[in-house]
């Protein structure tokens, strides 16, 4: 049967406004019926009791019994609720718990209302319909939905609940209701009421739990967005709702299903056979009562009377301590504390047992805090049958029919052996990014035997899909690097604030310092040249050859050529100029270009091949070696960058009073222009610098490349830069400073700059994605920021060098900042407060 209700459950899933308006409809009908006056009335003369008959009035023991009752079933609704508490979801306690009292109250005031039932009769029968409610499977099935990791399985998970807890349900239902029924055979009408009452409860209550509530239940998780709610314990919680439907033992249900024969059969003898002698018994009873009011008048009739129990409530009592009993003792031993520690101790045991024999390595529960160490569903599969998997054939006919998906992660391991699968290709394979990149972790911990490496490495709730195919290949997690921010700094007469990713202390603090020093008379900046390279290198039979190409390429209309051919492959890649060298028969081209917005390398590489095979129509002869030839140059250190430029050429400047100089940077003008001329100018000529006439531009550099999604490597040629101070204003105090960056590789579209973190930081300097106004704007105006920070950091350095403060600092703030609140404040501290 959990076939059977697993498809329902997904029906109910899946199609969850229909089912809700069935059910409502059918409800609506209900309420719409007319009442006949016969059967009222008949109703009511039932309802009379005997004139002058002493049971009907006051007793003492009839009040203690009820309240007693009503007591426990408050008491019993609460154990329920706490219960549900022990699971930790306010979701699972007001979806499940309130859900499934309010809706089955109605539902079932309701049909009572069809079957033309008083309700004002069944005032104590509201505290039966408590006890009845079964909160729990309610709650169990909430579960089954909240462990889903995304809204897309939350049908699945709905179904499999169904599938679960369907067949145990109905089975208990119809018990349920034959064991209660008995009491509608007593003939007390009182009892008989209360009987109807629970019986249509249970019923009612089934219904609306296969119909209505799982129909609701997939539509508000839906509606509120919610998936992998349980986090880490995700896993715990699954493995434990999964291992419901084994505990129910077969002999149990074996004894239900006689059970509910042989109260069938005492229904249908009951009623059937032996109505008239019920009748006849009903008739004696209240000729018996009629005669017992006559004996009220003496004293000791009228206390047996107050300390005599009714039937019913002999009955009621009984059935209200049995199910306490039941639920409170057998049922409910600690929820789900108890079964979670069983689960995760089952889980260390079955994964230490699989790492031995198989060598699969799972991630290990030992530190909750830690997201590398959480499991999903697919590794929940391993641990429902931890020594049971299909062999290669089965594996390989359902990875050829279905996918990878359909396969556990031991078993998608086993492909990856056997070289079905390439481990490059696992995303793909298991259509599922996440999934893929914690089995390739997996291997990688088999392969190179370093499980504890991956403790410390993320990979969870990243979005993988801006990653493959653009970023990063073989993926196996990702790296968090701090971010700070330093500012505001102002440039071209507006503020920014500098994101900065770096592990360098003091880094962040010395540039903000630099933004204060500037704070009042600002950066001005211009791009004086913008145009990104490649170098192809070919070969001719003879430098005569060679030659005729370089003259061909002079000519405007061969350029135009192959400006046609090289602009044909972008909408932003315009070829500017083309730059030749000649080595013996070997022919060096440089082709510059504007690339909008990005950086441009793919751009122009792909230009460049156009390019080049439109001069070889032209020149059979040439030999394409390589579509760079390191003319470029990109990535390696290189006076062609420095000379010529590459990327965006920057220039920057700023005037800096004297009282700044001395009140800020803690130095005076002299002293700063003196140690540039010496160090940045003199010292860098003496060890042959190409570009590094500078005291550190590339640690600027690098910081903002890796906050934007720059490519970290380009640093190389865009740290290029020459920092120059003079003393300015006519007693020399105020300070000119100037950094001049030929070849800043920069771009705000492609690569990393996609990257959700790496997109926020371009958005805080206002220049994330293509300007559609201008191409090439957002870019340049990137340069223009990092070209500015260089400087305010260039300004700080040196000042902290000029004043004998960088080592002072770097040990104070890198080494022992905590104890900074109890040393004496110096200059050092002001040197990098920020």
């Amino acid at each position: 049967m959990s076939r059977v209700f697993r498809l329902y459950g997904e029906f109910c899933a899946t199609h969850p406004w229909e089912v809700i308006v069935a059910v409502i409809t059918l409800t609506t009908c209900l309420l719409t019926v007319d009442q006949k006056q016969t059967d009222t009335d008949s109703h009511a003369k039932r309802s009379q009791p005997c004139p002058g008959c002493f049971e009907e009035q006051f007793k003492a023991v009839d009040v203690i019994v009820m309240t007693v009752i009503r007591c426990l079933a408050i008491l019993y609704s609460s154990h329920q609720f706490r219960n549900l508490q022990k699971l930790g979801s306010k979701y699972i306690l007001g979806i499940a718990g309130l859900f499934i009292v309010f809706s089955s109250f109605v539902f079932t005031s309701t049909v009572l209302n069809f079957l033309q039932i008083d309700l004002v009769d069944l005032k104590d029968a509201l505290f039966f319909f408590l006890l009845l409610i079964d909160l729990s499977k309610a709650a169990t099935l909430a579960q089954f939905a909240l462990t889903a990791s995304s809204q897309e399985e939350i049908t699945s998970k709905i179904a499999r609940g169904m599938s679960v807890l369907g067949p145990t349900i109905t089975l208990d239902t119809v018990v349920e209701t034959l064991v209660i029924g008995v009491g509608t055979l007593s003939g007390v009408h009182r009892l008989e009421m209360l009987s109807y009452f629970a019986c249509l409860s249970v019923l009612v209550n089934y219904v609306i739990f296969m119909t209505f509530y799982p129909a609701c239940l997939s539509l508000m998780l839906e509606l509120s967005r919610i998936s992998n709610f349980y986090g880490e314990k995700q896993p715990v919680v699954s493995k434990m709702l999964l291992e419901e439907n084994e505990k129910a033992n077969p002999a149990v249900q074996r004894v239900k299903l006689i059970m509910s024969i042989g109260l069938t059969a005492v229904h249908i003898h009951s009623r059937w056979f032996i109505k008239d002698d019920t009748t006849t018994d009903v008739s004696n009873n209240t000729n018996t009562d009629n005669t017992n009011c006559a004996d009220d008048s003496s004293l000791y009739g009228f206390l047996m009377k107050q300390f005599a129990l009714s039937a019913d409530h002999i009955v009621i009592l009984i059935l209200v301590v049995t199910l306490i009993i039941k639920f409170v003792f057998f049922e409910n031993d600690d929820h789900l504390k108890q079964q979670i520690e069983t689960v995760v101790q089952t889980h260390d045991e079955t994964t230490h047992v699989l790492r031995r024999q198989q060598r699969f390595a799972k991630s290990d529960s030992v530190n909750e805090e830690k997201e590398v160490q959480t499991i999903n569903d697919e590794e929940i599969e391993d641990l429902e049958e931890p020594l049971l998997s299909r062999s290669l054939e089965e594996c390989l006919q359902i990875y050829r029919s279905d996918g990878a998906s359909k396969l556990t992660d031991r078993e998608v391991v086993l492909l990856v052996d056997t070289k079905h699968i390439p481990s490059y290709n696992l995303e793909k394979a298991v259509n599922n990014q996440e999934r893929g990149v914690k089995i390739r972790r997996q291997i990688i911990q088999i392969s190179a035997k370093c499980e504890d490496a991956f403790l410390n490495l993320p990979y969870k709730h990243y979005d993988y899909s801006k990653v493959m195919g653009t970023c990063c290949e073989n993926v196996i997690g990702y790296i968090p690097v701090p971010l700070g921010v330093a500012g505001p700094l102002l440039l071209d007469g507006k503020q920014y604030y500098i994101p900065m990713s770096t592990t360098e202390g003091c880094l962040i603090a010395s540039t903000n310092r630099g933004c204060r020093a500037v704070e009042h008379c600002g950066i001005k900046s211009r791009i004086v040249a913008d145009g990104m390279t490649r170098g192809p290198v070919v070969r001719f039979t003879s430098i005569t050859k060679a030659t005729e190409v370089v003259a061909w390429l002079e000519v405007t209309d061969n350029f135009s050529l192959v400006k046609e051919n090289f602009d044909s492959t972008s909408r932003f890649a315009k070829l500017t100029r083309i730059t030749t060298r000649l080595a013996g028969r070997y022919l060096f081209l440089r082709f510059v270009a504007e690339t909008g917005d990005a950086m441009g390398m793919n751009m122009l590489s792909k230009g460049t091949e156009k390019a080049l095979l439109a001069v070889q129509k032209r020149f059979p002869d040439m030999e394409i070696l390589s579509l760079s030839g390191n003319f470029c140059t990109d990535k390696k250190p290189a006076a062609v960058n420095w000379i010529e430029g590459r990327g965006k050429s920057v220039v920057c400047e700023a005037i800096v009073s004297g009282d700044v100089v001395s009140s800020v940077l803690k130095s005076s003008t002299h002293v700063l222009v003196d140690l540039n001329t010496s160090k940045n100018m003199i010292g860098s000529a003496v060890a042959g610098s190409i570009g590094g006439f500078n005291a550190h531009a590339a640690n600027i550099v690098t910081a903002i490349f890796i906050a934007t999604g720059q490519d970290p490597a380009q640093n190389i040629a865009s740290s290029n830069c020459i920092t120059i101070m003079e003393p300015w204003g006519e007693n020399g105090q105020d300070l000119y400073i100037s950094c001049t960056m030929p070849s800043i590789e920069i771009g705000t579209v492609g690569g990393g700059t996609i990257l959700p973190a790496q997109s926020a930081c371009l958005d805080m300097l206002g220049v994330r994605g293509p300007n559609e106004d201008s191409p090439g704007a957002n870019s340049k105006q990137l340069a223009r920021i990092v070209c500015a920070t260089v400087l305010v950091g260039e300004l700080s350095l040196m000042a902290a060098l000029a004043t004998g403060h960088l080592v002072k600092s770097h040990l104070k703030y890198n080494r022992s900042y905590s104890e900074k609140d109890s040393c004496e404040k110096t200059d050092s501290q002001e040197c990098c407060k920020t």
